[in-house]
């Protein structure tokens, strides 16, 4: 959506997280006086008070609570965040009504080239390397492109970068499928790692997940590049469709990150150096098998971002067969099958399971099935209900010289607040316990 277009007195901001602060920020710098509204579940108390502040001062009517949908009626456009569900908008309310979001309007009015990059999982790791590698290739004073910029889930929201946009920009932009949801537009370079079952919750079906995701490279052209995982078959399946310049890579999960990036340096003509260089300085990032350390002869590692089995799986296998001692496993229930890394588990002779609820039940059962079948002794199991207690229970069962790996194979909203803080909390437990006498 052009910005002449979002021009209308009457604009609601529908989500008021991270993006819908950065919408009302770009709003009021634009200069014109709005008629602006912002509606969320959250009352505005729970927000900082800079926000609040804001908000006051300007005095936008702030709508919460159950109703806060609503609100919708009294507006013409309405620039939806993506935690907000399609299937949740009154369609009666929309008739008549402009609905965008924050990345149409960045793809309707930038300058410059969007590398865009999605996929289940790897897309931060893909993301955060192609902007490493253009970014050592302008030191080398070769590189067509100006500027380069992170920006996305991984980087900062996108529209501030809109009044400063220029021709030669290069922006590296991680996509999730809520962004992508209902776009019309596609990047330049299209990114695409893998497809998981994930999000079930908020789709309608897996279809309507991995469609969402289709968005970025179903409306490209013949100019365009889609450099994607090609092991994927439903990934392959829909690049058919794709009027751009196919990159097909084979490979899985971290390995595929790397090479997926690579490609792009290629297209961008990065010479092979500077990528390898990029490459022998990487470090993992957060959350994804990230070394928190050897505490007591056990080393820990961070992977609270495998919230599915398949991320779990690359995990487990990633350290080989009899090296953990203890695994973090189970959270929020979004009806995955964990069979197949049952069977995993009990190949790679894990010895010790930690579980969480409520899928470290399920994780359990299958194990216990699996177990029966091929009459094996089952790993001794422990289940818990905070990170505390998870992680000193490690501590006392992981053996000396062995792995103890958090890797729930699940989300964490049940127990936490995302990932992150999954992730934070293990990290502050293992280093409070790993230095206790």
């Amino acid at each position: 959506m052009k910005i002449k277009q979002l021009l209308k007195p009457k604009i609601l901001i529908l989500g008021f997280g991270r993006e819908g602060q950065d919408n009302l920020k770009f709003l009021l710098k634009i200069g014109k006086k709005y008629n602006i509204g912002i509606a969320d579940k959250n009352s505005l108390e729970v927000f900082p008070e800079r926000v609040q502040n804001l908000i006051r001062k300007h005095k936008i009517n702030f709508y919460s609570g159950d109703d806060y949908l609503k609100a919708i009626k009294d507006y013409e456009v309405i620039i939806k965040s993506p935690g907000i569900p399609f299937k949740i908008l009154p369609k009666k309310l929309l008739k008549g009504k402009i609905l965008t979001s924050q990345t149409d309007i960045f793809f309707s009015n930038h300058k410059g080239t969007i590398i865009g990059i999605t996929g289940t999982k790897g897309k931060s790791t893909t993301t955060t390397l192609i902007y490493k590698i253009l970014k050592e290739n302008l030191k080398t004073g070769k590189a067509k492109y100006k500027r380069v910029f992170l920006i996305g889930n991984i980087g900062k929201p996108v529209l501030s970068y809109l009044r400063d946009s220029k021709n030669g920009d290069i922006y590296v932009y991680e996509l999730s499928c809520h962004q992508l949801h209902n776009l019309r537009q596609s990047p330049h370079i299209a990114v695409w790692t893998n497809i998981y079952r994930e999000h079930l919750d908020y789709y309608k079906s897996f279809k309507d997940y991995y469609m969402s995701k289709a968005n970025i490279t179903l409306w490209q052209t013949e100019k365009d590049h889609i450099v994607y995982g090609a092991d994927y078959k439903i990934v392959e399946n829909i690049v058919k469709k794709s009027k751009a310049i196919k990159h097909p890579i084979k490979g899985k999960y971290y390995e595929l990150d790397f090479d997926l990036a690579r490609e792009v340096g290629k297209i961008m003509g990065v010479e092979d150096g500077i990528i390898n260089k990029v490459f022998s300085k990487f470090k993992n990032l957060e959350c994804r098998l990230e070394f928190v350390g050897e505490f007591k002869g056990i080393k820990f590692y961070n992977d609270s971002l495998a919230t599915i089995p398949e991320a779990t799986i690359f995990a487990i296998k990633k350290f080989g067969k009899g090296n953990i001692g203890s695994i973090f496993l189970g959270g929020y229930e979004r009806f995955y099958n964990f069979k197949d890394l049952a069977k995993v588990i009990l190949g790679y002779k894990i010895d010790n399971l930690i579980l969480f609820p409520v899928t470290g039940e399920r994780i359990l059962n299958d194990i216990k099935n699996e177990a029966k079948k091929r009459k094996i002794v089952m790993p001794k199991y422990f289940n818990v209900n905070n990170m505390k207690d998870a992680v000193k229970i490690a501590f006392d069962v992981t053996p000396k010289g062995k792995i103890s790996l958090l890797s729930c194979a699940s989300p964490s909203y049940n127990l936490f607040k995302d990932y992150k803080d999954r992730g934070d909390q293990f990290k502050r437990y293992v280093i409070l316990f790993g230095k206790e006498n």
